[in-house]
């Protein structure tokens, strides 16, 4: 195999990078990573778990395996924040403008951080995994974002 077959595109590169991000995840349940890009930039990461200086569900527990919320359902009841709502907290706080840039995330946005992509300017997502929540797709879809499933195109 040539140097040139063995090297991966930018899709792939940027999805091993969210993948790699995703392994820093303390929630219990998912581990989810997200990687915001725009010309071949890196301009944040994240990754799902509690809010900063706060407990972790690895250290506290799971408040939705307790209640047994299923996933996709009453996200409100859970202490962590999503990888792509940590992926634009990180930009908002360096300054870092998210217009025109893509999403690269291990799972589907869920309807909470779909609307906030949406409003951040985001053009372009490409996930890996599925997520119970047809109104994300939905709202991407009618805000006409380019949606990719890795490995093939949603919209």
């Amino acid at each position: 195999m040539s140097e040139r077959e063995s090297r991966p595109s930018w899709d792939e590169y940027f999805m091993e990078i969210a993948n790699l991000v995703a392994k820093r995840s303390t929630c219990l349940r998912r581990h989810v990573g997200a990687v915001l890009v725009r010309h071949k930039h890196i301009l944040s990461t994240g990754y799902n778990g509690a809010p900063s200086g706060l407990e972790h569900c690895l250290d506290v527990g799971c408040l939705r395996e307790e209640l047994g919320i299923p996933s996709g359902a009453q996200q409100e009841i859970c202490r962590g924040i999503h990888a792509e709502q940590n992926a634009i907290i990180q930009a908002a706080l360096h300054g870092v403008s998210t217009e025109g840039s893509t999403l690269y995330c291990t799972n589907q946005p869920c309807t909470q951080c779909a609307k906030m992509l949406i409003n951040a300017g985001v053009k372009r997502i490409v996930y890996a995994g599925e997520y119970p929540d047809e109104l994300a797709r939905q709202l991407l879809k009618e805000a006409e974002l380019v949606v990719e499933r890795w490995g093939c195109i949603d919209r």
